[in-house]
């Protein structure tokens, strides 16, 4: 009910206030399992996807555990579905909860560059979300967002051709962290190229 409800009211605010435009609808999929993976430069970027992607999708994104500290942000972002990670450490729990996620036809929102960047630049992909991809076999829906946050000024959401990670397979850890990194060059290639041609942002 309340993600309804955000999905109708944000939506409403980013289109109006916003000037949000959304590009590639056509690229999406009808329904899951299937990670988006975006790029991150505002804290907005959840609302401005979520409600810009159809509202059955009913995305959970994993947000960083200092989100969760304040009980009011908290209850918010758990009755959205959202669930937090731990950055400083490998949060097998996150992990463990985003295959879940999956496994159940769900749609997993990521930002595989772990923390916000500043718009029109894209950073370093962390290797949570290849590592996700790749073990889950999950199509990955590359979204771009392209600021900047400003009240009448345009906000582009583009959306990318799914596409598929190589699966993980491996024999020791040197192999492993190839494989990896191989995984966060394609995802952020494939945001790369979503740029407009002026990359205007």
């Amino acid at each position: 009910m309340l993600y309804r409800l955000g999905h109708f009211v944000f939506g409403i605010v980013y289109r109006v206030f916003y000037r949000r435009r959304v590009y590639g609808r056509e690229f999406l999929p009808q329904q899951g399992p299937l990670i988006i993976c975006a790029n991150h430069i505002h804290w907005q970027d959840p609302l401005a996807i979520g409600s810009a992607l159809p509202l059955h999708y009913e995305i959970k994104f994993m947000a960083k555990e200092e989100l969760f500290r304040n009980p009011i942000a908290a209850f918010v972002l758990q009755k959205m579905g959202a669930f937090s990670v731990d950055r400083q450490k490998a949060d097998y729990g996150a992990i463990r909860r985003s295959f879940q996620i999956l496994n159940e036809g769900g749609v997993l929102g990521l930002f595989p560059e772990g923390s916000r960047g500043k718009p029109g630049q894209l950073q370093r992909a962390q290797k949570g979300a290849a590592l996700i991809a790749g073990r889950s076999g999950a199509p990955v829906l590359p979204v771009l967002v392209v600021g900047p946050y400003r009240i009448g000024r345009p906000l582009k959401i583009i959306i990318g051709p799914v596409f598929n990670l190589p699966e993980l397979e491996y024999n020791n850890k040197e192999e492993k962290k190839v494989q990896l990194e191989e995984g966060c060059r394609i995802i952020m290639d494939n945001l790369q190229m979503l740029y407009p041609a002026d990359n205007n942002a």
